[in-house]
């Protein structure tokens, strides 16, 4: 399936489309696979912003370039967030704020849709809760810290859909998981897990080549081998 134009059951109010609702609803009920359901107990709790917006070439979703100097997550893409602090009293009001500081999204312009189940991340110890949201009234964003976040992306749908842009990564492990390349980024890991499984709920998962497997680039596993003490990004 193609993804939904902008025409796609959104009503003129700014209600959250159709499209968008179906796929909270199939969110909300994802299967979290046995090696990222979190510990009975122990992991930092953390959160972060699944954002859709829509624009007339159709869906797009927000995702933040991490620095590469963080000792957790250096570089990589990912949907804003991190650990939930006591004054937020949960989940929802992590992400929002998390949105805000890292890719200044104004909060009283997303409603949210759901709570996804919690996933945990062995390697940093964060057991994440991801919201997903609808971006009623789009505004300018851009990186809130550049110690943190040197850039902010709207990437399309169709782009992270199209064939041509996927991969399968695999880890120094030997293990591989999916992978994107697009907007000039190389979206793995923890988020390239979450946009695989939201591709297929949301009936934008096309064939693509699972064979094309490709070690993660130098740089990359130079900034995992730098991590040390946990910090509070995802």
């Amino acid at each position: 399936m193609s993804a939904p134009t902008a025409s796609d059951g959104e009503a003129d109010d700014g209600t959250a489309p159709a499209w968008l609702a179906r796929l909270a609803a199939a969110a909300r009920k994802m299967v979290v696979p046995p090696a990222m359901r979190p510990p009975p107990s122990g992991g930092r709790q953390s959160a972060v912003l699944i954002l859709f917006g829509e624009e007339e070439a159709g869906p797009d979703v927000l995702l933040v370039q991490r620095s590469p100097w963080l000792r957790r997550h250096a570089g990589q893409p990912a949907f804003p967030g991190g650990a939930i602090d006591a004054a937020d009293g949960g989940p929802v009001p992590a992400a929002l704020r998390e949105a805000a500081e890292e890719a200044l999204v104004d909060p009283a312009s997303v409603d949210v849709l759901a709570e996804l189940p919690e996933l945990f991340i062995n390697r940093s110890g964060f057991a994440v809760t991801p919201v997903l949201a609808w971006w009623r009234r789009p505004g300018p964003v851009g990186p809130g810290d550049p110690d943190e976040v040197t850039a902010v992306e709207r990437v399309p749908v169709a782009d992270l859909a199209n064939p041509a842009n996927r991969l399968t990564i695999r880890y120094p492990s030997g293990q591989g998981g999916p992978a994107f390349r697009t907007a000039g980024m190389l979206i793995w890991g923890f988020t390239g897990y979450i946009v695989d499984r939201l591709l297929a709920l949301g009936g934008w998962e096309q064939p693509w080549d699972a064979g094309n497997v490709q070690n993660l680039p130098p740089a990359v596993l130079t900034a995992r081998g730098r991590e040390s003490a946990p910090d509070r990004n995802l």
